[in-house]
């Protein structure tokens, strides 16, 4: 490795990079392509981690005139080659402030957050009230901002500041807002979405577009949260996401800048195994984009391979809008695992109070959250609607996945999950039905299944997708097949060995107790293997070549927390 390039991994101060001549590669333009596209407020989506902090630290650097005069900060850039630009630097009144830290449960703490984060935001400016321009009343009003003001002078406290910069410098205010949607996760999943909305809204509103005093104003993010949830108001707001080609090179290290600094450290002989694990990223038009955490830890760690950028973060609500999600999501999540793609209509604005029911609003969460690529689009139907292709971004991805799905399970330290795995292998039917009924009881009440249900089959799509995660670990060894038609019907699970000679095929049926038709589970399990058996399900396995005698099938069904397997 190159004893000249020192890796700061996570570095987001731009000006602290350039002083210690960290290792970084230039995305000055970015500052010239947005100063040009003249959008009054800009939002830019981006999954967590790939450089909007510290491009919006650049951009604080660039035109603050707290930085007037430190264009020593953009020696060598790009940017600086172009005369106009290093008349702009350190000329504008800049306010930057992040809600990365915004992070609560519940509507008070959230709202406290957001004052600690406005308060700490004017301490940095209060030298300004030493101006003759300033009275009394003004510095009163000032100093009035803290952590204990109401909500009101919350949502009003950036303009109110733009205010006080502009009479003071002469200038108006650029504002850059980083992080903006964190608090409205966490209120999500925090249960106090709805108050948050009205907090934020009318916050977003004052800031942006309620403020004669703003001059330009960029915020960044993870997801794009729909305009009527928190932007009803903001008319004047250009919205950029992974899809879209404005900044496409800006976020994330492009192919040709990741091999170019690979053969830089003396690891371009990896260039194959690190396109494997961390390409996949599209955004816009171009197609292999690599996430910046990943590929600093792997220069950092001297050529180690890892799932850096998906083991930075707990995934809380990826993790909980799966787990809970229904048998069809679940069902999609293991052929990604195994390497498939399938097929979703897609709307980047993620309507939050559509994650419980939605599978299409989860797809889009994925896909914003780097997830999830696009491998093609297609205009479907009489409106040419935009069907979207898509996979799991990387090899790092699927690992991220296949360990979440394993850890549900372990959770219950005293029930290993892969016993039931073992058991149904070793055709141990006492085992399968202890394991499922021990862990029916200690997990089935965090998986709320009334709440979700929109239909009749509801409990048996939550069976089903539950079973699904239990075997998700025999991907390599079988081909794990859902919901698909045999002989006369619709099986619910077909596992094929991918060693026919030295393991069984399976057919997994599940039927829920429907006590007015049924005096029994042991009836409804009689029941399952008669659909079975009328409705053919093996035939395509027959036809496929495997011997009735290497076919074994199982009924599960369920009553409640009550289960049995035969």
């Amino acid at each position: 490795m190159d004893s000249n390039i020192i890796v700061n991994i996570g570095e987001q101060h731009f000006d602290r990079l350039r002083e210690e001549n960290r290792f970084y590669i230039d995305k000055s333009e970015f500052i010239k392509e947005w100063w040009e596209g003249s959008s009054a407020v800009t939002l830019i989506t981006r999954p967590r981690r790939f450089g909007k902090t510290l491009n919006m630290s650049m951009l604080e650097c660039f035109f603050s005139n707290k930085y007037a005069g430190r264009g020593d900060l953009f020696d060598g850039l790009k940017v600086w080659n172009d005369e106009k630009y290093r008349q702009l630097q350190g000329t504008y009144p800049v306010i930057f402030l992040s809600f990365a830290g915004v992070k609560a449960g519940n509507i008070k703490d959230l709202k406290a957050a957001v004052k600690i984060v406005i308060a700490n935001l004017y301490a940095m400016f209060k030298d300004i009230m030493k101006s003759d321009i300033f009275d009394e009343n003004d510095r009163e009003s000032f100093f009035a901002v803290n952590e204990r003001m109401e909500d009101v002078k919350a949502q009003m406290a950036i303009t109110s500041l733009c205010i006080y910069l502009e009479r003071y410098y002469g200038k108006e205010v650029i504002v850059l807002l980083d992080e903006y949607d964190t608090p409205m996760q966490e209120a999500w999943l925090g249960g106090c979405w709805d108050e948050a909305v009205g907090f934020f809204r009318s916050f977003f509103d004052n800031t942006f577009k309620a403020n004669p005093h703003l001059y330009r104003g960029v915020i960044t993010g993870i997801t794009r949260i729909s305009k009527e949830s928190i932007f009803s108001d903001l008319n004047n707001l250009d919205v950029v996401t992974t899809t879209s080609d404005e900044y496409a090179d800006s976020f994330g290290f492009t192919e040709d800048e990741v091999f170019r600094v690979l053969d830089d450290v003396g690891l371009g002989s990896e260039k194959g195994n690190v396109k494997y694990w961390y390409d996949g990223f599209t955004f816009g038009k171009y197609t292999d984009i690599y996430n910046p955490w990943s590929i600093t830890s792997f220069i950092k760690k001297g050529g180690k391979y890892s799932a850096y950028w998906a083991n930075t973060s707990s995934n809380g609500l990826v993790n909980s809008l799966i787990q809970t999600g229904k048998a069809e999501l679940k069902e999609i999540i293991r052929v990604l695992i195994e390497g498939g793609s399938f097929k979703a209509m897609i709307d980047e604005q993620i309507v939050f109070d559509q994650l419980g029911y939605s599978a299409n609003a989860v797809w889009s969460l994925l896909l914003a959250t780097g997830y999830l690529k696009v491998l093609e689009v297609e205009a479907v139907g009489e409106y040419k609607e935009e069907c979207y292709t898509l996979a799991l971004t990387n090899k790092e991805v699927s690992m991220m996945f296949r360990n979440m799905v394993n850890s549900w399970f372990k959770n219950n330290s005293y029930i290993p999950y892969n016993d039931f795995i073992k058991a149904l292998l070793m055709d141990d039917v006492d085992s399968m039905n202890e394991f499922m009924n021990d862990i029916a009881l200690s997990s089935f009440s965090n998986f709320d299944v009334s709440k979700s249900a929109s239909s009749k089959d509801a409990p048996e799509r939550f069976y089903h997708g539950f079973v699904l995660g239990l075997i998700v670990d025999l991907a390599g060894r079988f081909t794990i097949i859902s919901n698909r038609e045999s002989g006369f019907g619709r099986y619910d699970i077909v596992m094929k060995p991918r060693d026919k000679e030295n393991d069984y095929a399976y057919i997994i049926e599940f039927k829920v107790h429907k006590p007015r038709k049924e005096k029994d589970l042991e009836q409804t399990l009689a029941n399952a293997h008669i659909q079975i058996e009328e409705k053919q399900y093996t035939a395509g396995l027959i036809a496929e070549g495997f011997a009735p005698e290497r076919i074994r099938k199982y009924g599960i069904v369920f009553m409640g927390k009550e289960c049995l397997i035969g």
